[in-house]
Formats: structure tokens, C-alpha cells, sequence
């Protein structure tokens, strides 16, 4: 995988790992750490990869944008940073692969927004999660974007207005993220989880992950247009006809992608 100044990326198999390495400022996020981002997930996304994991090194997941490249930005300069940043969270759910966020220590304001932007996202017992623009001078709008559709209007509106941090139980139980774990065991967890989403089709998984954001949120009629659609298009798939065959022959599927 190609050398990165603020990140490690490596290929495990079927998983690339892509791990923040900004320590010294808590993984946030600059504009050359933001393009790395696109970068990596935009190879990631073009490679034979099943799934992709996204970790921070150091003593936070991300505390979200590094300051010290927004204060002196006009405003043109911060509308390009954030148009920046929104095209690295569209990505995350653009590309084919399960995308898993392994979130230790400190995930927030941009950093929770990366959280929301993956697919999946399994905390440890210790990590915290806030938007904290809501107490200070800059509120976190952009970062409430993907939250908004994790959790419901009333969490959001306390994580926006407070500022306050949840721990990693809470963020379970609001829908932030799938699992808090003990921190022991995040990296088991992690890749048990990708596992488990990563079997079956490739295509079919590919496909099923970008209809199920192209309908979010959609009403409910659009939603099933879409969906019916995708769904009967895809039934000619060799994969969904693989996998048709084998229930009906009471066999293991070969799949062939």
C-alpha cells in the first residue's frame, strides 16, 4: 500500500487497515490528513479487499479538526476544509467494501463523525464520544450530519446541545456504534464482526451496502422503489443464483466472486 505521512495502511488478507497516525495531536484531522484519507479509502475501495478497519494510533481514535489549521482559514479557505471533509465521509460509505471503525479512547467531533460515517464501529469500555462544539464556539454541524441518522432526534440534540461526552455503553445502546467491549478485546471483536459481514457474495455485499444508503431516509415508497429494483436486478447475479442453488440443493455455496 502506498507510504502515508499521517497514516498506516496496510493489507491483511481481505482487510486493509487504515490507522490515523497523528499521536502527538490526537489523530485530528488537517487538511493533508483529510486528503491521505480520501486517498487510502479510494485505493482501498479499488482493491480485492472484503472489508477495510479504521483505527487511530496513540492516545485517541480522532479528536476531530485540528484547529490550528482552521483558525486562520476565511471563509472560503473552511468552506473547501468541510466540503473536503464530507467527501472523506462519503467515501467511507461509497466504497464497495464493510468499513469498520475500531474506536478507542477519544472519538470526537469530527472524529465521532467519522464513527457515524463507517459502516459498523465496535467501541472499548473506555473510549467517549461527544460533539462538543455545542459548549464552546464552534458548533459541531457538519460532524451532526451522520450522527443525526445513527441515533434518534432527542440523542442528537443532547449530544449537539451539551457538548457533553457519552461513554462507550451509551453509545451502544444509542445505535453510535454496534458493541462496547472491554478494551482487551477490541481487536477480537473487530475483526469477529468484519467476519461476520464480510461473508457471502462480494458483489452482493457490495451492491446491498449502496442501496441501503441510497434509500436511508428516502421515503418510504421511494425507498421501496429503489430497493425492489436493486433487489431484482441483482437476482440475476451469479452470486444470488449460487446462493439460490445451493438452499435449494441443501448444499454449501461456491461463491463466485
Amino acid at each position: 500500500m502506498s507510504d502515508y505521512e499521517h497514516l498506516l495502511v496496510k493489507q491483511d488478507g481481505d482487510t486493509v487497515r487504515i490507522t490515523m497516525n497523528r499521536p502527538q495531536r490526537r489523530n485530528s484531522l488537517t487538511e493533508e490528513h483529510l486528503r491521505e484519507l480520501l486517498d487510502a479509502f479510494e485505493a482501498a475501495g479499488r482493491s480485492d479487499a472484503t472489508g477495510i478497519v479504521l483505527a487511530g494510533a496513540g492516545k485517541a481514535f480522532s479528536s476531530g479538526h485540528d484547529f490550528g489549521d482552521v483558525a486562520d482559514r476565511d471563509l472560503a479557505g473552511v468552506r473547501d476544509l468541510l466540503r473536503l471533509c464530507t467527501t472523506v465521509m462519503r467515501t467511507v460509505e461509497e466504497v464497495p467494501q464493510v468499513v469498520i471503525a475500531r474506536v478507542h479512547a477519544t472519538a470526537w467531533a469530527a472524529g465521532c463523525q467519522l464513527v457515524a460515517s463507517c459502516d459498523l464501529a465496535v467501541a472499548a469500555e473506555s473510549a467517549t464520544f461527544a460533539l462538543p462544539g455545542g459548549k464552546g464556539g464552534w458548533f459541531c454541524h457538519t460532524p451532526a450530519v451522520p450522527v443525526a441518522r445513527n441515533v434518534g432526534r432527542k440523542r442528537l440534540m443532547e449530544l449537539a446541545l451539551t457538548g457533553d461526552a457519552i461513554d462507550a455503553a451509551t453509545a451502544a445502546d444509542w445505535g453510535l456504534v454496534n458493541y462496547a467491549v472491554p478494551d482487551d478485546e477490541l481487536d477480537a471483536r473487530v475483526d469477529e464482526l468484519l467476519a461476520r459481514a464480510t461473508r457471502g457474495s462480494r458483489l452482493s455485499k457490495a451492491v446491498g451496502k449502496q442501496t441501503l444508503y441510497a434509500q436511508l431516509d428516502r421515503p418510504e415508497a421511494d425507498a421501496y422503489a429503489i430497493a425492489t429494483e436493486v433487489m431484482a436486478s441483482m437476482s440475476q447475479s451469479d452470486g444470488a443464483r449460487e446462493g439460490m442453488a445451493a438452499f435449494i440443493g441443501k448444499r454449501a455455496p461456491e461463491w463466485p466472486d
